[in-house]
């Protein structure tokens, strides 16, 4: 590096040092740039296997809508069977009170 007469940087090591900045920014970009071109090389097989993830994920939510008809349905079966089953039992109480009586 060169000085002027004051000790200080000359106009060529500052221009040097200026360009040497501008080299290290472009190597990092130029990297980045790798980075991202090998990322978008292995995109496809990414893209496939989202696809693959997004269907089965589709064939999961039907199936899941399809268990949350089925529970509904069993939860209203369950309720008339419930409703039966202690009209049942009153009747049955009734005929023993009856039964007791007589």
């Amino acid at each position: 590096m060169t000085v002027d007469e004051h000790n200080e940087p000359s106009d060529d090591a500052q221009r040097v040092a200026e360009l040497q900045k501008q080299v290290d920014g472009m190597q990092s970009q130029i990297t980045e740039t790798n980075r991202t071109r090998e990322a978008t090389e292995e995109n496809p097989n990414l893209s496939s296997e989202v696809q693959s993830l997004k269907e089965k994920l589709d064939k999961h939510s039907k199936q899941l809508e399809q268990s949350a008809e089925n529970l509904t349905q069993l939860q209203s079966e369950n309720t008339v069977l419930q409703d039966q089953n202690q009209a049942r039992s009153m009747a049955c109480n009734r005929k023993r009170r009856f039964n007791t009586q007589v």
